[in-house]
């Protein structure tokens, strides 16, 4: 069973906006994110002024969920900015969302602006462990996910397809994850938000995925791990997918050696590929933790963040 509507108004303001409309308007942004006026006061400048490649961490991963301590945590390991999450899922019919209540989410943009950390996306982690494709509260949860994006000013949502909804398992349920995905692109176009997804599908094969569901707001969100995990080249998959589908990237493999140290990653050879590409934006440190100490937090993510750092931000390529 798949129920769900077939829209779910947003706001009465959703409807406004075309697809023209919303097609002009990405064309005239950058994928560094939003101009300090569509920041919400984070103290953004314009992103000509940015770095090529930024570095952000995943405030889950640094074992702070949805708090205000994220900031200074990301901050104190070198991080530009912030993926910050929409809470726990389990069996409810939507996240267990702080950032819904607005002095949370003041509490949030002033704690960003503090410590010059961006929010770069906002995560629906969940459904690395829930059903993307079968939950029958799905249009819910991205509505309530979009919401939240605005409220925060943030163009990036995070979707992964976990295991429950992996295509590469089963491919059955395509139908119902491209028809879902079609409703997030609804939601997100009149919002400006691009809902970035992650699958473990061959880049082919996500293009045909992107292909069907037919939005400039639903795009690759790309993750190293998931190619090494399956046998694949990053750097081909990276150019079969083309900048244009790509919005951000989840740069790390699956733990167990930190990226400086992974035999797996060629980090210098992956950004001259994204530079042919074109391609500016995001990297986001979520795993590749050493496995002698996978919760030293400060060690572990420091020092991804440093290398990441150091390869991508060379201020003679990056600018």
């Amino acid at each position: 069973m798949n129920p769900q509507p077939q829209s779910v108004p947003l706001s009465p303001e959703a409807h406004g906006p075309s697809r023209r409309r919303f097609l002009k308007q990405l064309g005239g942004l950058t994928l560094l994110g939003w101009t300090a006026s569509r920041l919400g006061g984070q103290g953004e400048s314009p992103a000509a002024s940015k770095p090529r490649y930024r570095v952000a961490v995943c405030d889950w991963m640094i074992l702070q969920r949805q708090k205000v301590r994220a900031f200074s945590l990301a901050r104190e390991l070198g991080a530009d900015g912030l993926e910050v999450d929409m809470g726990p899922l389990g069996q409810r019919e939507t996240f267990d969302n702080a950032l819904a209540r607005p002095e949370v989410q003041a509490e949030f943009l002033a704690a960003a602006r503090e410590h010059g950390v961006a929010i770069c996306s906002i995560a629906m982690s969940g459904f690395y462990a829930q059903s993307f494709a079968e939950r029958p509260t799905v249009a819910r949860m991205l509505e309530d996910a979009v919401r939240t994006a605005r409220a925060l000013g943030v163009r990036v949502l995070f979707l992964p397809l976990g295991v429950p909804s992996d295509l590469q398992q089963n491919p059955h349920l395509r139908p119902a994850v491209v028809e879902r995905l079609r409703l997030a692109a609804r939601l997100a176009e009149p919002a400006g938000v691009v809902i970035g997804v992650e699958t473990s599908l061959p880049a082919a094969d996500e293009v045909r995925l992107l292909e069907a569901v037919g939005s400039p707001a639903v795009r690759s969100y790309f993750n190293f791990a998931q190619a090494l995990k399956h046998g694949r080249d990053v750097v081909t998959e990276l150019e079969t997918l083309g900048a244009e589908r790509l919005v951000q990237i989840h740069a790390t493999n699956e733990d167990g050696v930190l990226l400086e140290h992974d035999p797996g990653l060629d980090l210098p050879r992956i950004k001259r590929a994204l530079d042919r590409l074109g391609w500016r934006g995001w990297l986001v440190v979520e795993r590749s933790r050493d496995a002698r100490n996978p919760r030293d937090v400060r060690a572990n993510f420091g020092a991804n963040v440093a290398y990441l750092k150091r390869v991508f931000q060379d201020a003679s390529e990056s600018r």
